[in-house]
């Protein structure tokens, strides 16, 4: 029998697919193949069952068939087709990651063949009138394997069936047969919903997001043996064993974004798609530990996951693959994000905020375990679910519905655990609880309740609380930092936080300021918090969000959203205010040096500076005599200055702050502005060390305050930098490196 479309998928390159049933090719269509901020790219070909198969990215990969021109279904039908997940749909209004579909469902027209939440699925179909499915709940497929999918529909008999590698799994027998198949108005789509739910304007949901080969439509229902015998058919070229997928080979790669002008290189960021704050950083048996929110199904906010990154030395980084996936039982809608400590035998636990919209409250403290002491794996890249939530919020205990985020520690025998959540008519706040145990937690009350009145832009709840201590000089001072971002009505989503002490007898903090302060000068970049006490140095550390600020139509050209800012080490200075300093791992990275400079005037300096182009780069400065009134450095420099960004130290108001009103011509971003923020300097010359990471900036000046903005020039000439103040300051030191990057990337 010959199938009335075929697609083999054997091209192993090219945006064309060729249908051999017609001998006509279908366009592909994948966002990166535009070439907006880098070279176009063709689609992602890996092995198949036979010959290539096409790797579907999840958003933005699918085939396209007009309606005029695609095979006619109209009374049976049959499909087959071998796929592997890479990660499943949330299933939004419980419509299909379709495989393949021509339907409307609200019109009751057409087929749709996919896949649904945790690895359901499903054939469906307009029959006359009536809309029917046929499910199969018990036998998911499974991700990162190849699976033989089929599905048949047999008028006659008015059977559905759904087989999974040759083996019936599913059927549903109609209650009317003879009847045919509706016809669809719509085109033929492979891999894309045809009326798949639109999120962020930009974001078509219910796609397919992985490898797919040999896919095949037939005008009647194949029998069980027909299809059990083309199973092994296809396993007759491996020897009758479905062959393994390399990891590899369903990862997302960096490589696909690497030469994107705008994607850091030496901060953190996802292998590709959206991440949002690093969290859960943990040091085990010689490497560190950072995991992070990770959609793998796309560059916007949805299905979260949790991302994980090792690394030995807090600068060269590793991808590994997810560590936590949303999954049937108490966090089916999302793993949001958490921490991580140490059990008692001293492997590292897994706290998390589990999402389950069925539950009331939504979000509970879920935990999960290494395999480390079974499979001796250093990367650490198995974790096991404990079977039900350790925390659940109940009603009367903080702001209901509200409870997220938890941050855990362990002092001597005992673990306490900080969730966000806030008092209702108060403030935000985090409730402590305590265990002996890791599973049994008892609830000591609020932490430290914030002014909801007097503070609005701290809003009603906190997230992502995290409580550190604070060293000087390597030496314990009794002070801890309490750092938050807030949630709700009026809340500015920063970092802000309170130093003070930490009264482990009473389970509170007792700040030495009310009003909370900024860590960071910039606006809604630097966000996201969580840290830890570093185990090898005794440093506090502290990871961030570094937020892309882009429209969702750029996200999708780019295939990437957000990153993270650079791990920042948290002391006390010897004025007692709060010290902020990049990890000195920092200068591991460091390559070529491009300048330096000692006591030259601000001319001298800028005509060695206007002969460097560069778009990532560390330069350190301090600012000398004759710096009055405002100052500063821009950086992603069009050599007319059509496009720049202006970092700057108003001394008069003792500010410091970007100006971005130039920083792009394109008028689809959103950088743009001037955002300040204080900065005492008491007499002290200025110093900064600015970090330019492609369009990532941040400036930290006099260890006292940091800047984290993004710039996203539109020309390509935007490479330059400019030193601005009074013709007659002195400039006491310049030095500039270029910066290598944290991963190994081939491109």
């Amino acid at each position: 029998m010959e199938p009335i479309a075929y697609w083999s998928f054997d091209e192993g390159q090219g945006c064309l697919a060729h249908e051999r049933s017609t001998s006509s090719k279908d366009q592909i269509h994948y966002a990166l193949a535009k070439g907006r901020f880098q070279p176009p790219q063709d689609p992602v070909w890996r092995k198949g069952i036979r010959g290539y198969a096409l790797l579907f990215d999840g958003y933005s990969t699918w085939l396209q068939r007009s309606v005029d021109q695609s095979p006619r279904l109209s009374k049976s039908l049959t499909i087959t087709t071998w796929i592997a997940p890479r990660s499943y749909d949330f299933g939004d209004e419980q419509r299909l990651a379709a495989i393949v579909n021509q339907h409307d469902r609200e019109r009751c027209e057409g087929y749709v063949f996919g896949l649904s939440r945790h690895g359901s699925w499903s054939l469906q179909l307009a029959l006359g009138e009536e809309w029917v499915e046929v499910w199969c709940y018990d036998h998911p497929i499974p991700k990162g394997a190849w699976s033989f999918v089929s599905a048949t529909y047999e008028a006659l008999t008015g059977l559905m069936k759904l087989y999974l590698n040759g083996c019936k799994v599913a059927e549903k027998q109609l209650s009317k047969k003879d009847i045919g198949i509706t016809a669809s108005t719509e085109d033929l789509l492979i891999g894309r919903n045809n009326k798949g739910v639109i999120l962020a304007e930009a974001f078509t949901m219910n796609m397919f997001d992985g490898l797919m080969d040999e896919l095949r439509l037939y005008d009647l229902a194949m029998s069980e043996e027909d299809i059990a015998r083309s199973y092994r058919d296809y396993l007759s070229e491996h020897g009758g064993v479905v062959p393994a997928i390399p990891y590899e080979h369903l990862a997302i790669h960096r490589a696909n974004f690497a030469q994107d002008r705008h994607r850091p290189q030496y901060h953190l960021t996802s292998p590709g798609h959206w991440m949002n704050e690093p969290h859960a950083p943990i040091y085990f048996n010689g490497l560190y530990h950072l995991f992070y929110q990770f959609n793998p199904n796309g560059p916007f906010w949805h299905y979260i996951h949790w991302g994980h990154w090792v690394s030995e030395d807090l600068v060269h980084w590793r991808d590994l693959p997810v560590a936590l996936a949303p999954e049937p039982g108490i966090d089916p809608d999302g793993i949001w994000s958490g921490s991580a400590a140490f059990d008692e035998n001293g492997y590292p636990a897994l706290f998390y905020t589990a999402g389950n919209y069925a539950c009331s409250p939504n979000q509970s403290v879920g935990l999960a375990y290494t395999t480390y002491p079974q499979d001796g794996d250093l990367d650490l890249k198995k974790w096991v679910k404990h079977s039900e939530p350790i925390v659940v919020q109940k009603p009367g205990i903080g702001y209901f519905g509200e409870f997220r985020d938890p941050f855990v520690w362990k002092e001597n025998d005992t673990w306490i655990m900080l969730v966000g959540t806030g008092i209702e008519g108060k403030g935000g706040t985090a409730m402590v609880y305590h265990s002996e145990n890791l599973t049994d937690w008892k609830l000591e009350g609020p932490l430290y309740v914030s002014n909801y009145e007097q503070y609005p832009y701290l809003g009603v709840v906190w997230e992502l609380p995290v409580l550190l201590p604070l060293k000087r000089d390597g030496q314990e001072t009794g002070k801890h930092i309490l750092l938050i971002s807030p949630w709700g009505p009026e809340a500015k989503v920063e970092v802000n936080y309170w130093m003070g002490e930490w009264d482990s007898s009473r389970f509170r903090f007792i700040p030495d300021h009310e009003e909370p302060r900024l860590i960071d000068v910039g606006d809604f970049h630097f966000t996201g918090p969580s840290g830890m006490v570093d185990p090898v140095t005794g440093r506090s550390l502290l990871f961030t969000i570094a937020q892309g600020e882009r429209t969702p139509e750029i996200d999708y050209d780019c295939g990437w959203s957000h990153g993270a800012g650079m791990p920042i080490s948290l002391t006390v200075r010897e004025d007692g205010q709060l010290g902020i300093e990049p990890i000195e791992e920092m200068r591991q990275l460091r390559g070529a040096q491009l300048l330096n400079l000692q006591n030259v005037s601000l001319d001298e300096a800028n005509e060695c500076l206007q002969h460097i182009q560069n778009d990532s780069f560390e330069i350190e400065l301090t600012f000398g005599p004759g710096a009055v009134h405002q100052y500063g450095i821009s950086v992603r420099r069009t050599p007319d200055g059509e496009e720049e960004t202006v970092l700057f130290y108003d001394q008069d108001r003792e500010r410091l702050g970007v100006n971005r009103n130039k920083s792009t011509l394109d008028v689809r971003e959103r950088t743009t502005g001037i955002q300040e923020g204080l900065l005492e300097l008491h007499g002290e010359p200025l110093n900064l060390r600015v970090f330019v990471d492609r369009s990532l900036i941040e400036a930290y000046a006099n260890g006292q305050k940091c800047l984290t903005t993004r710039a996203y020039p539109s020309r390509l000439d935007a490479l330059g930098l400019l030193l601005h103040g009074e013709r007659d300051i002195r400039i006491m030191s310049v030095q500039m490196w270029e910066i290598k990057p944290a991963f190994q990337v081939s491109v």
